[in-house]
């Protein structure tokens, strides 16, 4: 399957349908055992460094330097990617992602709705072309919900966005489309209309009829 700039499409399956194997593949994490993939025209073969210079990834695991404040952490993680006025693009990233509240925590400290922040924080700061996100949503409360669903529909404008859930909820607020894969093959890749339209108007019957063993 292909995603276009401007496109939020979200990736679902059940659980060990090879969701996450396959956002470790794209972003260079996980070699695959055939085929290839290409991100902004790169190889993940021939040229892995271009690829994850282009890609932004927040894992499901959320993995972050607990022992660091979150400017610290942003700064650290500007300063890898080499960007440019990098301490105009942390407060930036702080505004844009409400975490100005608990600047005066370490990342330890910060509760599973503010880490998944940080998270999506670092996944942005570089300002790349392609975002991979793997459960973004977990752990916010509704309020929190809304904005980052706000932070991901204004990302999607211009960027191509890849984004994994289990929450039906989440892939009608926020995405155009949606690929559904099951043991790891696609068994789906519709506008999120016409899969709701094969489900009597609901995608959760239309994911169920296509995944269920």
């Amino acid at each position: 399957f292909a995603v276009k700039p401007g496109e939020i499409v979200g990736l679902l399956g059940p659980n060990g349908a090879g969701k996450s194997t396959l956002m470790k593949i794209i972003t260079c994490f996980i070699p695959p055992s055939e085929g290839d993939a290409k991100v902004c025209g790169y190889s993940i073969f021939d040229e892995p460094q271009k690829v994850c210079s282009c890609i932004g990834y927040l894992p499901e695991l959320n993995p972050l330097y607990t022992e660091m404040y979150i400017p610290e952490f942003l700064q650290f993680i500007a300063d890898i990617h080499k960007v440019k006025n990098s301490r105009q693009r942390v407060d930036e990233m702080i505004q844009l992602t409400g975490l100005s509240p608990e600047l005066g925590k370490k990342i330890g400290a910060l509760s599973k709705g503010y880490r998944q922040r940080v998270g999506l924080a670092q996944a942005m700061i570089h300002d790349p072309q392609v975002l991979i996100l793997d459960e973004p949503t977990t752990g916010l409360d509704p309020n929190q919900l809304e904005e980052i669903r706000k932070v991901i529909r204004n990302a999607g404008k211009n960027k191509i966005i890849l984004l994994s859930t289990h929450i039906m909820q989440e892939v009608e607020a926020m995405c155009s489309r949606a690929v559904i894969i099951n043991h790891g093959r696609i068994v789906a890749d519709n506008t999120i209309e016409q899969l709701k339209a094969q489900g009597h108007d609901s995608l959760e019957q239309t994911f169920h009829k296509l995944t269920k063993d």
